[in-house]
């Protein structure tokens, strides 16, 4: 008989993609923001920041509400939300007297759906009835990889044939998948994350519990040994390779991209073979190499490989962490899902950060920050034996 719940995971995956177009869709069109409605880069960059901003607070605040609503209202809402973000795109910028409030507020609304879909799939997922529940999660990360990919290529597709100018009729295509996929959570099954009878730890008791604070360590490293390089990749390759953007751009974040989504999707086809923490220790010295390989080799051949390579080593990072919180701590319930989504959002932007800060202070050298980032994997691995020496004192 075929698992009902089957349905579900696919709709997860689809949620993973969306997640993709919300975040990757609009930095496409920055430039054309710029020179179409005249928007100081500067404030083209608080579309940044206001979208995982907003993201960031999602993710605290539905400690508090996911629950009292449930899991499928949680999905619906994010979903309506992505796809009205995604529409209002198309309509408020040329509607509004400042184009970039239009785009702004349009941001605000589809960012706060896509936080809330990053805080509830993963735990919808994995109360989904399986035995192999790290490959299934592992598997469902991979989808952001790929939406990511297919948002890049295929806006890039329409705007070959079609031209910029038309990038409104793109934005409400794209509002179709999340709308599509928010029928489909209206009607798949969701198991209940907690057993029948069971509670979620409350916050003060996950706060006192010192796993929970190991797990938060190893999803900001996640995050950071992620985006420290992703987010830079494409500058070190049009610097360092003094290639056009466009190449830069495949070469760099989109190489990085497509090793981290095939990472991701081996362990979700072979994991009943392979050894998680061993996966991931692997995984966090491979990326330690790559740091390595990025900032200490001259060629700058080798260094866009290391790029490519460090893509491959961090995919297991972010899935794996959660994975393993949720086996280390079953009764963490949805405090832990948003907590463990907010570490890592945190990641994501202290990773680049730090990166960022330490190039300026050594006169641009993009090779030295990357060098400072591998503290990030180094205490992944720090976290990795701390979890298992946790987990034996439990046993």
């Amino acid at each position: 008989m075929k698992n009902p719940y089957q349905k579900t995971i696919y709709a997860c995956f689809t949620a993973y993609i969306v997640q993709a177009v919300v975040n990757n869709f609009v930095p496409l069109l920055f430039l054309m923001f710029h020179s179409n409605y005249h928007i100081p880069l500067s404030q083209i960059t608080l579309l940044v920041t206001f979208n995982f901003g907003l993201q960031l607070l999602v993710d605290l605040a539905s400690v508090g509400f996911v629950d009292r609503i449930g899991y499928r209202a949680a999905m619906v809402l994010a979903h309506a939300l992505a796809a009205a973000g995604l529409a209002l795109l198309a309509i408020l910028p040329d509607l509004l007297p400042s184009p970039f409030l239009g785009i702004l507020l349009s941001v605000m609304v589809y960012a706060v759906g896509g936080g809330l879909i990053e805080v509830v799939v993963s735990p919808v997922v994995e109360a989904c009835p399986s035995d192999h529940k790290e490959q299934a999660m592992s598997l469902l990360h991979s989808f952001y990889c790929w939406g990511h990919m297919a948002v890049v290529l295929l806006s890039t597709a329409f705007f070959a044939l079609f031209g910029t100018g038309h990038w409104r009729v793109l934005a409400l295509v794209w509002a179709l998948v999340p709308l599509g996929n928010l029928f489909a959570f209206l009607h798949v099954p969701i198991a209940p994350l907690m057993k029948e009878g069971e509670t979620g730890m409350a916050l003060g008791e996950l706060a006192r519990n010192k796993m929970f604070w190991v797990f938060l360590l190893m999803m900001l490293c996640a995050g950071a040994s992620e985006q420290g390089v992703s987010q830079w990749a494409s500058t070190f390759a049009e610097k360092g390779l003094g290639v056009s953007k466009a190449v830069g751009d495949l070469a760099g974040p989109m190489a990085f991209a497509v090793l981290m989504g095939t990472s991701r999707a081996i362990y979700g086809k072979y994991g009943d073979r392979l050894n998680l923490d061993q996966f991931m220790a692997g995984s966090a010295l491979l990326c330690a190499a790559a740091y390595l390989c990025i900032a200490l080799v001259p060629s700058p051949a080798v260094g866009l490989a290391g790029c490519a390579v460090c893509g491959l080593s961090v995919g297991i990072m972010w899935p794996g962490t959660f994975s393993k919180a949720a086996a280390g701590l079953p009764r963490g319930g949805t405090a832990l899902f948003a907590f463990m989504a907010l570490a890592g959002d945190m990641g994501c932007s202290g990773g680049p950060t730090l990166v960022g800060m330490v190039s300026s202070a050594m006169g641009d050298d993009l090779k030295k920050g990357i060098l400072a980032g591998i503290v990030f994997p180094a205490l992944l691995l720090a976290g990795l034996a701390l979890s298992r020496t946790g987990k034996k004192a439990n046993a």
